[in-house]
């Protein structure tokens, strides 16, 4: 399902790409011309955004037909055909670029998260994206995630309590921030999870004895002090292990027995998977 507000997001993608107009399709193929195009897989990945590229033929041209050969999240290597694309040829060439910019995109962090998953078969540990997105894109990225296999963390400031390290220094304490949170939610009528950061051994203790904690950050844990955390944690709450997360170590957070991994990377550092969009002659 498209996430919300995605019909704006295409119109202001497309508005960015288009202008005043696409003069090259405009002054060289005829207004009645037709065609057809087929979305080429150029490189082994995951593939994420059909669904949106969908949608971007629909909104920008009705008359646009999407025969779809491999849906998101499908495993695919190149040479694969992902889509057919046939209607006015103008209008294939003018949407080309959007579809291929968002598709390339996804299906990058799609892949990324995958390896990521699969890092972590077995273990029973959750991966998790993070709010270190592209401003105005969160929403097709962690869609993207989610595609890859991977899970979303808070979708911004509004949806959870994630009470960080400068909230407790500034507040004075974990206990004197958790509890003022529980108060100011309670004065809203707010029912959201709180997860606090901690930074050591000695601030997991603390957190355990502040009581309506659903989960326990723990960043920057060396494997030693983690698996101690988890056990003394010993499931009071969900834990989260975070920071310096790479897939070389992954598996071995994850068998820390750790609930979730946050990877910040699926988002901030993924690659673009290459896709091509060619005309079927």
């Amino acid at each position: 399902m498209l996430p919300a507000g995605t019909e704006d997001l295409i119109r202001r993608a497309l508005a960015e790409d288009i202008g005043e107009g696409d003069h090259t399709a405009l002054s060289t193929i005829p207004a009645a011309a037709r065609g057809a195009a087929r979305l080429l897989v150029k490189q082994n990945g995951v593939l994420a955004g059909v669904e949106l590229a969908e949608a971007i033929c629909a909104y920008f041209d009705p008359a646009l037909r999407v025969r779809v050969l491999l849906q998101d999240g499908a495993t695919v290597k190149a040479g694969d055909v992902a889509f057919t694309l046939t209607g006015p040829a103008r209008s294939i060439l003018t949407a080309e670029r959007t579809i291929l910019n968002f598709m390339q995109r996804m299906s990058g962090i799609a892949t990324l998260t995958r390896l990521f998953v699969d890092a972590l078969e077995g273990t029973g540990c959750k991966v998790l994206d993070t709010r270190k997105t592209t401003p105005t894109l969160r929403s097709i990225e962690k869609w993207a995630v989610r595609i890859g296999g991977g899970h979303s963390h808070r979708y911004g400031l509004y949806d959870m309590v994630m009470i960080k390290d400068n909230h407790t220094d500034f507040a004075g304490g974990i206990p004197e921030a958790v509890r003022s949170c529980q108060r100011y939610l309670a004065d809203l009528g707010l029912q959201l999870p709180i997860e606090v950061e901690t930074r050591n051994l000695s601030e997991v203790a603390i957190a355990l004895s502040v009581p309506g904690i659903q989960r326990i950050m723990l960043d920057n844990f060396g494997f030693d002090n983690l698996d101690k955390a988890v056990r003394m944690i010993n499931g009071a709450c969900e834990t989260e292990a975070s920071g310096g997360i790479t897939l070389a170590n992954a598996r071995a957070y994850a068998e820390c027995r750790v609930d979730y991994i946050s990877v910040g990377a699926l988002t901030h550092s993924a690659g673009s998977i290459d896709l091509s969009l060619k005309a079927m002659i």
